[in-house]
């Protein structure tokens, strides 16, 4: 037990590290260019330029730029100028660091007989890719939201995620009546569990046009081509019905949250609110809480 919260109070310290760099990655991200450029990463010309408060252009020493701490300890603000901290630096890193601790210790609470060479393997590769997936989600939310646009290249690598992860399932077998749906048997309700590609090239397919009638019809105004893009890559991720429930959950949390931004005067009616962000969420969702939220609908409406 001993052991066990050691490991992942250093996966925690890891996650946090992680997030510091994804928020470096973020902040100067700029639309058109790769994400993970190195002269933007690194600054103007080079990996190797310092961090500085973007205020009064403070070079920032070693102890100001302790992931979660720092922005604690200086009470959200610059020591040299005062000016306000974003809180993004301190969010990404919190949700970095809980995505390295949380992830595996699903996989290890979902996963029998672990103590096996072949479910140790499973474990690790399943919580490696999963860690990067959300990962991925932090970085396309926090874009999504300042700049209105999913980067191709995010898609491109959720989707490539999805690609090994579907050779995964395929591999230790973890598909059909008794595993690869987050909605446990639930998931036999709505069918095609007899062949994995069937199931998750389906999913892809028809979320994808769902999305594409959507952008036709509202003629962008409802979601984007990004959207579109990253509903494929979920779609190869969860596969069929997961896919369905991250959608269904993303439509009714970014439906409640725009309203909130509206009726504190944060946002108008016509005024555009990113989806993406939210069809990260729901997918969280769907991976952590699938058979629970499954049994919570079935218990509303007497099922």
């Amino acid at each position: 037990m001993a052991m066990t919260s050691f490991i992942y109070t250093l996966l925690f310290i890891f996650g946090l590290i992680v997030g510091s760099f994804l928020n470096v990655v973020i902040l100067r991200y700029q639309p058109g260019k790769k994400v993970f450029d190195p002269k933007l990463i690194g600054g103007p010309g080079n990996w190797k330029t310092r961090s500085r408060c973007p205020s009064c252009k403070k070079q920032l020493v070693w102890y100001e730029l302790l992931p979660l701490a720092s922005f604690l300890i200086q009470k959200g603000k610059c020591r040299g100028c005062g000016a306000k901290i974003s809180f993004q630096y301190f969010l990404v890193e919190l949700l970095s660091g809980a995505v390295f601790v949380f992830v595996p210790m699903f996989w290890a609470a979902s996963l029998p007989l672990l103590f096996l060479p072949d479910y140790i393997l499973m474990f690790l590769i399943l919580s490696f890719i999963w860690i990067l997936i959300f990962l991925a989600f932090i970085v396309l939310s926090a874009i999504d939201f300042k700049h209105f646009i999913i980067p191709d290249s995010i898609n491109l690598f959720l989707a490539f995620l999805g690609a090994v992860l579907l050779v995964v399932n395929n591999y230790y077998k973890r598909f059909g009546h008794t595993g690869g749906s987050f909605f446990g048997y639930y998931a036999d309700l709505f069918g095609l569990r007899d062949n994995i590609w069937v199931n998750y090239f389906f999913a892809a397919a028809v979320i994808m046009i769902s999305f594409a009638l959507i952008i036709i019809i509202t003629r962008g105004k409802g979601m984007g081509w990004g959207d579109f893009k990253l509903a494929g890559a979920l779609g190869i991720i969860m596969g069929w019905p997961d896919i369905l429930g991250a959608a269904f959950l993303a439509f009714i949390i970014g439906s409640v949250f725009s309203l909130i931004f509206v009726a504190l005067n944060k946002k108008k009616m016509k005024d555009i609110i990113p989806f993406g962000p939210f069809f990260a969420f729901g997918a969280l969702l769907v991976f952590f809480f699938g058979r629970q939220l499954m049994d919570l609908y079935f218990k509303l409406f007497g099922l």
